[in-house]
């Protein structure tokens, strides 16, 4: 059974037998609002309950002990340097179904040196998430494909980003943390400062 996480709950990503988690997966979902229709043009061109399209960018950020940035995984790069986390594609409008866009995570191949992956989400057409609904991020058993954890982020408004979630390294295991703090930002690269604040 899933745990559904409330903002600044951590938990732990060992299993219930008592052994580590090898690889997690970060989903990504997220809906545009419904605008409300009306209006004789609307009528016409099939308008009412129309929503334009949202791109919001899922990314991970990796921090050593010392808080200094080791490498960024986002839509201009795929795949960390180390091979350790792969995204596995951009999403522009965030129709369908289930997760938009997700971040594969091998831990154990994780340098030793990396303490923290944050997870954050960026509008990089700029809309606010007042344009957002349904936005959520869940982690995944990547191994057997269970749902472990999902917070669903459920703070519209004027920002234009969201540090989601971070998985972090504690006494030699791994845990998450729901961080869910606005920001503002069209790419990761703006966000940075805001993230090293939650590290």
């Amino acid at each position: 059974m899933a745990i559904s996480l409330q903002k600044g709950q951590k938990i732990s990503l060992t299993k219930d037998s008592g052994a580590a988690l090898t690889k997690v997966i970060m989903g990504l979902g997220w809906d545009a609002k419904k605008t409300a229709g009306g209006g004789l043009m609307k009528g016409f061109f099939g308008g009412g309950g129309a929503s334009e399209s949202i791109d919001l960018d899922a990314s991970c950020v990796m921090f050593n002990e010392q808080n200094k940035l080791v490498d960024t995984v986002w839509f201009k790069q795929l795949k960390s340097r180390d091979g350790s986390i792969l995204h596995t594609g951009d999403n522009r409008t965030g129709d369908g179904d289930g997760d938009d866009e997700q971040i594969i995570v091998l831990l154990e191949k994780v340098p030793s040196d990396v303490k923290s992956l944050v997870f954050t989400v960026n509008s990089f057409t700029n809309q606010t998430f007042n344009a957002v609904e349904n936005a959520y991020c869940r982690l995944v058993d990547g191994v057997n494909n269970t749902e472990i954890a999902r917070y669903t982020l459920s703070s519209q408004g004027s920002h234009t980003a969201q540090i989601m979630a971070k998985v972090y390294r504690h006494n030699g295991e791994w845990k998450m943390h729901a961080i869910g703090e606005n920001g503002n930002g069209r790419t990761i690269d703006s966000l940075l400062p805001q993230i090293v604040v939650h590290l």
